[in-house]
């Protein structure tokens, strides 16, 4: 099993640290191959920073089991478009990094400042982890923003991530959903659907409470999709400090889907967006 979506350090007050051989001792409890590890470098989401520098040290440690990816404030400098983005981000590719995320600045997922970066990691090869909800990578709904995006920088992989994303499973959406948990039965013809239908670029990344509680809010509906789009989904827990408990690990390897499915969803994905 690949896991596109992990942290180390500490993240919020209260947490113990999480060191990467922590996460490397829980993966293994899992049985959890390799993972994501993500910087956090953006205000508005946590406590703490987990800057680049610390994640790209941390994963040199055991570069067989963790994947690197770096970050970059889209406000820093003259909080410009215009900003070397490029220069920034390939000098931590040189260094290791092998994504870019996760996204978290409180702005609109289509502000210029981030769609520079997402140009950026495009012409790097570098795939973006974007986490979309009422605070962070916000979008309407129906994600019009996301969608322009996907359209203006088709050569950049996306992972989608957190609640608004999740949220949009369902056609019947509402605005209290962007940054919660809906219990409803889904209704046929989201946002998501469409998106995956309509873009290549993006995948699905079912970690935290948003993906699974997109999963089971619909038993029925839930294994329908991961069937249908088990090539444009992946694995993640979003494990951030030590004793989370993470349901989507027993889910994804319990739930009554084809074993294609479950190995695509689970690794084959994984390693072909991440060349691993």
């Amino acid at each position: 099993m690949i896991d596109v979506h992990t942290h180390i350090g500490r993240l919020r007050r209260g947490h113990a640290w999480l060191t990467a051989g922590k996460l490397v001792r829980w993966m293994d409890r899992q049985g959890i191959e390799r993972a994501v590890v993500h910087s956090v470098e953006n205000p508005e989401e946590l406590d703490y920073y987990v800057p680049t520098t610390y994640v790209l040290k941390s994963c040199r440690r055991f570069p067989d089991r963790l994947i690197p990816f770096c970050n970059v404030d889209p406000r820093i400098e003259n909080s410009s478009p215009n900003t070397d983005f490029y220069s920034l981000i390939k000098d931590y590719v040189e260094e290791g990094a092998l994504g870019f995320g996760e996204s978290l600045s409180g702005l609109p997922v289509d502000d210029p400042r981030l769609v520079a970066i997402y140009a950026a990691c495009g012409r790097l090869g570098l795939p973006v982890t974007l986490h979309i909800d009422h605070l962070r990578g916000t979008d309407a709904l129906g994600l019009p923003g996301l969608r322009r995006v996907l359209a203006a920088c088709p050569d950049t992989v996306f992972f989608a991530h957190a609640p608004h994303w999740w949220a949009e499973i369902s056609a019947d959406v509402r605005e209290d959903d962007r940054g919660g948990y809906p219990k409803r039965p889904v209704v046929p013809g989201g946002a998501v659907e469409q998106i995956l239908g309509q873009f290549p670029n993006i995948y699905g990344d079912l970690s935290a409470g948003s993906g699974y509680n997109a999963l089971t809010r619909d038993p029925e509906f839930g294994r329908g999709f991961l069937e249908r789009w088990s090539h444009r989904l992946c694995f993640g827990t979003d494990y951030l400090k030590p004793g989370q408990q993470c349901p989507i690990i027993r889910f994804i390897r319990e739930v009554d889907i084809s074993a294609k499915a479950r190995r695509r969803i689970t690794r084959d994905n994984a390693r072909r967006i991440l060349r691993v």
